[in-house]
């Protein structure tokens, strides 16, 4: 069975979003985020120079793979993706490329990304990383600052750090940090059955093209989802928590580098990631709760359409996944 075969029937898996953003728990300063904690960096402006302190001190002693991974095997999914890097910038892997990760730059000094493959092995679930594509805080060159609007922070674009936009290429960054970065998720980790890219603004259609052969010409078989942007994909993401009421249109006309509505697929696969709560990262206030009547009822109607339910989890800067979205996703388990 191919991956796409593979996707098709797949139905349900996890995603968990942490990185140093999770230390701050949506807050810094006497602040809070309005929304997603994973945005903190931009949301309050913080320049890099304090932001990579936190790299410092991040030492999550509870971090267990073989938890996360029995937890998502135990609650019925079939997959699990992790945000080997984010729009921070931070590897959660270690990165010859960029010294700036999680066993180069912290006091935890452990590759975070291989001890998940090595436990979705263990436990017979298939392995996927996000990786954030464009947008780059930690790079003068970061992606984004060609759209001004719609963003969880004041700008998809480091605005604060480097506010000289003009002087900015993308194409910099993305031959410096962005392709090696990619290869080496490709080549360090075993089999991936996709890759979760995200934001497509500045990436040029050549440059997702470009992206889309460097994973083909390492892992034939790994699929490649919308987000990549322009066209270069495999499957459908649909929007954050988009939970349509009818199956997703594959009318020829239809944009295929939109983020809203409905899109077509090539090959008739979809997928919907949704949160637990209000956001994606580790918010310690957002006691924001789906039930997980919400949660079953959810994922058979996506999945009686066709679309896969990637239902995410926020790990704390210990590396603890929350009692609360424990609780839900194995009571979950039992009522589905």
């Amino acid at each position: 069975m191919d991956n796409r075969e593979w996707f098709a029937d797949a139905g349900y898996g996890m995603m968990a979003h942490w990185g140093l953003y999770s230390l701050l728990a949506g807050e810094y300063k006497n602040r809070r985020v309005n929304d997603y904690a994973e945005w903190i960096q931009s949301f309050m402006a913080i320049p890099n120079a304090e932001y990579e302190n936190l790299a410092k001190c991040f030492n999550p002693v509870y971090f267990n793979a073989d938890e996360w991974i029995k937890l998502a095997k135990d609650s019925g999914m079939k997959y699990f993706v992790f945000t080997s890097k984010h729009h921070d910038g931070f590897a959660m892997f270690h990165s010859k490329a960029d010294k700036y990760n999680i066993v180069d730059a912290t006091p935890f000094g452990r590759d975070v990304v291989g001890e998940l493959a090595e436990a979705c092995y263990k436990h017979g679930l298939k392995f996927g990383l996000y990786y954030s594509q464009e947008l780059d805080w930690h790079h003068f060159h970061g992606g984004g600052y060609d759209k001004f609007s719609g963003c969880s922070g004041v700008s998809w674009d480091n605005s604060w750090d480097f506010p000289e936009r003009e002087k900015k290429d993308f194409s910099i960054c993305f031959e410096e940090k962005i392709k090696p970065q990619v290869k080496e998720i490709l080549t360090n980790y075993g089999d991936l059955c996709l890759v979760w890219f995200d934001v497509p603004h500045t990436i040029t259609p050549g440059q997702s093209l470009e992206l889309n052969k460097l994973v083909k010409s390492y892992q034939p078989d790994c699929l490649i989802n919308s987000r990549i942007g322009n066209g270069a994909y495999d499957y459908v993401s649909l929007g954050d928590n988009e939970y349509p009421t009818e199956k997703p249109s594959q009318a020829e006309d239809i944009d295929p580098n939109s983020l809203d509505g409905f899109k077509y697929s090539p090959y008739g696969l979809y997928e919907t990631a949704g949160t637990l709560n209000s956001s994606w990262g580790y918010k310690y206030y957002d006691q924001n709760w789906i039930s997980p009547e919400t949660v079953v009822e959810r994922r058979r109607r996506l999945n009686s359409m066709g679309v896969n339910y990637l239902l995410n989890v926020g790990p704390d800067g210990l590396g603890r996944i929350p009692s609360f979205s424990q609780e839900i996703l194995l009571k979950a388990a039992k009522e589905f």
